[in-house]
């Protein structure tokens, strides 16, 4: 049986909603993501995904937003 967990994050210095944009769309595309939504308003993003994936998937989201936009951090919400 697949479970799901929600977790939510902020986007700390998160500059540029095209980005965030990016961002969403490219986290999307990970092995294991549910579902993912980057709100550039409030710099939150909540990544619906796998239980058993969720450490790998948090690790190459972290990957995603320094390559998307370097100074961006990810913190726990």
């Amino acid at each position: 049986m697949v479970v799901n967990m929600k977790k939510v994050f902020r986007l700390e210095g998160l500059g540029c909603a095209n980005c965030a944009a990016k961002m969403e769309m490219k986290i999307g595309e990970l092995d294991g993501v549910d579902s993912v939504s980057v709100n550039f308003i409030t710099t939150k993003l909540v990544i619906e995904a796998e239980d058993d994936k969720m450490d790998s998937i948090i690790k190459s989201a972290e990957k995603i937003i320094r390559k998307i936009e370097p100074d961006t951090k990810l913190k726990k919400a």
